[in-house]
């Protein structure tokens, strides 16, 4: 197909149209993760698995999802891009029925002692099948956004799902911890995970009806993962990857125990917790346009040196104090800020280092590497919350801190050795603070509620 086929007004408008079934899906993705995914470690602490088993919970999932991508990656070979996906969102809803089984039978007191090693095997075949569909539709995203305007629009709709996100979670904390006030948690569990079902399902319907750009897949243009780790240390994509990887290893030593941190250790309740991990996703949003158009103006390479700065130091900061205020506005907001524009980035990064028929095998590769070091660390989190003892200190506490060090030695190390591959403007450092500072935030909050309120008359519409 040509460039001209491709730019053609009918393929133009079809790409449109995509582009925003694209996001409306994205929202009831969104409610499936804020009713399902934001309580998996929730559920698993209210059914008495160890705080081990909570971080086994990430560690085998980091691994067995991209485990799943390398295995579909090769699935566009044969099969187009949509009815891959369509099988996958399909059998994934289909994993949220034996979680509600598993709240019922805790509830009756069946098979209790036996249920968090059921909910590992059960979420580990969930991460499988949601993974599967991952290549496909990164690269069918790929082929019906512009690059020029690449940034901008992911930032767009990720702002939209993630503002869905946050009000959904935080809605859905005071429903389960009302449930639990009448000692009922599991029915209020049982209701959350039926959502997230039914919200997936909404997602299958949805891609049904999506437009898919044609892919000519050439002679040659497979690697295998082996050549990819070979050749990784010599050219900037696997470098990125390796970097990413690294630095993945070092976040996952304590980011899955946070949840036990404020549940446990702190005692906070469910409005509260999810409150605390919802406030990064809030400023994440309020900065996220910003970044977007940052990253089209100065670079993605720019974004990821600049948010590098401000990741190890958040575990730091969240066992500095134990009062809520605190913890929302400082490390949650340093955490929103800096995630918010190293993930946009990190994504936007592989477009602009891979080419269209590669970036399947490329994400599921990069995806491959960064699975390993989540499984690495979450493992090594989990050894550590099991067999540290030590009395000067909390042992969760001094997890935090070894894994705020590994990652400001990952940043130092890794940065430099990443460069910018498209074409930008050059970086004047001193309007970093012009592009991310409270008043364009507030400027950028207003036009996104405008662009909130179209695509709900959209919904309500179709």
């Amino acid at each position: 197909m040509t460039k001209k086929q491709k730019d053609s007004p009918k393929i133009k408008e079809l790409k449109h149209k995509a582009r925003r079934k694209s996001i409306k899906e994205g929202i009831f993705f969104s409610a499936k993760s804020s009713f399902g995914d934001r309580y998996i470690s929730p559920f698993a602490i209210a059914i008495n698995a160890s705080n081990s088993m909570v971080a086994l919970l990430s560690s085998v999932s980091g691994l067995l999802g991209p485990l799943a991508q390398i295995f579909s990656s090769r699935l566009i070979e044969k099969h187009s891009r949509k009815k891959i996906i369509l099988k996958a969102i399909f059998f994934e809803s289909l994993m949220w029925l034996p979680l509600i089984i598993m709240a019922i039978l805790f509830y009756k007191g069946i098979l209790v002692n036996t249920l968090p090693l059921l909910l590992l095997l059960s979420f580990s075949l969930y991460i499988i099948l949601a993974n599967i569909g991952s290549p496909a539709w990164f690269s069918w995203v790929g082929d019906l956004v512009d690059e020029k305007y690449r940034g901008r629009w992911f930032s767009k709709r990720n702002l939209i799902t993630g503002f869905v996100s946050a009000i959904l979670a935080i809605f859905s904390s005071f429903f389960l911890n009302y449930f639990k006030q009448i000692n009922l948690v599991m029915f209020g569990f049982i209701i959350l995970f039926s959502l997230a079902f039914i919200s997936r399902l909404v997602c299958w319907k949805i891609f049904k009806k999506l437009y898919e750009p044609k892919i000519k897949l050439k002679k040659g243009y497979y690697f295998s993962f082996w050549n990819f780790l070979k050749n990784a240390p010599k050219n900037n994509f696997g470098k990125f990857s390796i970097f990413r990887a690294l630095l993945n290893f070092a976040c996952s030593i304590s980011s899955p125990l946070l949840a036990v941190y404020l549940l446990r250790n702190l005692k906070f309740n469910y409005p509260t917790y999810m409150i605390i991990i919802m406030s990064s996703s809030i400023f994440s949003l309020i900065v996220l346009n910003g970044w977007g158009k940052f990253a089209d103006k100065y670079g993605n390479y720019k974004v990821l040196g600049i948010t590098s700065i401000l990741i190890p130091i958040v575990p730091f900061l969240w066992i500095f104090s134990p009062f809520p205020v605190y913890l929302i506005f400082i490390p949650a907001l340093i955490s929103g800020i800096s995630w918010a524009g190293f993930t946009l980035a990190t994504g936007n990064f592989i477009y602009d280092n891979v080419s269209q028929q590669k970036r399947g095998l490329a994400i599921s590769y990069c995806n491959m590497l960064n699975g390993i070091g989540i499984f690495l660390g979450a493992g090594l989190g989990a050894l550590l919350i099991k067999f540290l003892t030590i009395s000067f200190i909390e042992p969760i506490s001094l997890i935090f801190i070894i894994g705020g060090i590994t990652r400001m030695m990952v940043v130092f190390f890794g940065i430099p050795k990443i460069k910018e591959m498209k074409k930008t403007k050059k970086f004047d450092s001193s309007k970093i603070i012009k592009n991310i500072r409270f008043k364009q935030a507030k400027s950028t909050l207003m036009e996104e509620a405008h662009e909130i309120m179209s695509i709900k008359e959209y919904l309500r519409t179709k």
